[in-house]
């Protein structure tokens, strides 16, 4: 049987974006062509025709894909740097490695994994660090290394420096599988790759602990969850994925937070998806998002 990897033998991606103008499309096409390469998917967005910004997402298959990569870097290069393009070209079935971050809660650190065992994410999992050891096991069953980093205090700095230590040069993005630790500038600095977050879609609104009783007392109609590249800015970066769920005055809290820990699993797990597929092109504080 043939894996979704292998079915992406010799297949690139490549992304484009900067300031919209006549031609783009027609050069990129041309520059697949003249490569020997057949596009298989191709999507596009621009925020206006006249002086707005181009985004375009190019699948295309070419025989000894490796072999010919310098070569299509040197022409896309040479091509769309005159046109003040910014471009990323990637082989598809190389899976992105993905770090897990993780505290007591593992729903969505096991949908996660569940799904990555199935075939159903493109990526690898090198590892799942936790500042709580009770998903260990859960974590193990799936053939994939623990480790644990306790993080207690307000000076969060040891730990953090373990973290960066394990992850640094050995991941492609840091996923907080409900990570219940805020992560400092420094941080983010020193891992040097996309971190991506997941949290309920109360905020700004029920801020801090036991959010799901806040919302039942002052009855709330629906519920929801949010994923988004993590920033300085504490849950304020730019937005990958959301979805909400109907909810009525008959649900206590604990099935309102039942309910949103269904609704932050797909979240989580589509977020993952687009970003190892590079469907999500970040632009400012926002997303252009091709699923």
């Amino acid at each position: 049987m043939t894996t979704h990897l292998e079915s992406l033998r010799d297949r690139a991606c490549l992304i484009v974006n900067g300031p919209d103008q006549p031609g783009i499309v027609a050069a990129v096409a041309a520059l697949v062509t003249r490569n020997d390469g057949n596009i298989v998917a191709l999507d596009q967005y621009t925020s206006d025709p006249e002086g707005g910004e181009f985004f375009q997402r190019v699948e295309f298959h070419r025989a000894d894909l490796q072999a010919a990569m310098p070569d299509i870097e040197a022409d896309l290069a040479a091509t769309l740097t005159p046109l003040k393009l910014h471009w990323r070209l990637t082989d598809l079935s190389i899976p992105k490695r993905m770090a897990i971050l993780v505290s007591t809660s593992d729903h969505c650190l096991l949908e996660l994994l569940w799904r990555h065992r199935r075939g159903e994410l493109p990526v690898t999992i090198p590892m799942v660090i936790s500042n709580h050891t009770n998903t260990a096991e859960d974590v193990r069953s799936f053939g994939i290394p623990f480790f644990h980093v306790p993080s207690q205090g307000p000076d969060k700095s040891a730990a953090e420096a373990e973290i960066v230590k394990l992850v640094a040069g050995n991941v492609d993005f840091v996923v907080l599988a409900r990570y219940m630790q805020i992560l400092s500038d420094d941080f983010l600095t020193d891992v040097g790759v996309p971190v991506i977050n997941i949290h309920h879609s109360f905020l700004p609104a029920f801020i801090g602990a036991a959010p799901y009783r806040k919302a039942k007392e002052r009855g709330v109609k629906l519920i929801g969850a949010t994923s988004h590249y993590v920033t300085k800015d504490l849950d304020e970066g730019p937005i990958i994925e959301q979805d909400v769920a109907r909810v009525d005055h008959a649900m206590t809290a604990p099935d309102l937070q039942a309910r949103g820990a269904y609704v932050e699993r797909a979240v989580l797990s589509r977020a993952v998806q687009w970003h190892a597929q590079d469907r999500v092109i970040r632009h400012g504080n926002h997303t252009i998002v091709f699923p």
